[in-house]
């Protein structure tokens, strides 16, 4: 029979070699997951923040602004809660902390304003009748991801998610 016959000194080298490509292999494998996660979340922060603002817009006219902004973070919550993240504003505010489970990972914001108002990119608010309705949401993603990091992936990985949708109804 015959066969491959290998040389003393080449005994290994085949571990010695995985040993040394494996490192890299492992990087591109959870920097594919960890960047995929991300991208998956990012697009579900857009997403949410978009139907939080049509969720409270579409309310009828004569809802009040805490029903608005109770609408609007129900419809976000709903929207992120398959990430374990959901915003929590209560009472009378417009404004609180993006939490996952009890840690605080950023801010949310649901302001009520009158569409005549908003002429630049920062709206003022109002006591005129509010008919639109703004969502920010922001994730300091850096400091909070979601998933655990695999060293050198974080690079990466942007700092921040931020977005913010305006929603009316004429």
């Amino acid at each position: 029979m015959l066969g491959v016959r290998r040389r003393p000194d080449e005994r290994g080298a085949a571990a010695v070699e995985f040993a040394l490509v494996a490192p890299l292999l492992f990087l591109i494998l959870f920097g594919i997951i960890s960047y995929g996660y991300m991208l998956s979340y990012r697009q579900s922060l857009s997403q949410g923040a978009a139907e939080a603002a049509r969720a409270a817009a579409v309310l009828p006219a004569s809802s009040t602004s805490a029903q608005k902004v109770a609408a609007a973070v129900t419809s976000l919550n709903n929207s992120l809660q398959s990430y374990g993240v959901s915003c929590s504003i209560s009472g009378a505010a417009t404004s609180g902390s993006l939490l996952r489970g009890t840690t605080t990972v950023g801010s949310c914001a649901v302001g009520v304003y009158d569409c005549s108002s908003v002429s630049s990119a920062t709206p003022s608010q109002t006591t005129a009748v509010p008919d639109c309705i703004s969502v920010n949401v922001n994730h300091l993603y850096a400091a909070n991801p979601l998933i655990p990091s695999f060293p050198g992936v974080g690079a990466v990985l942007p700092p921040k998610l931020g977005y913010t949708a305006v929603a009316g109804v004429s």
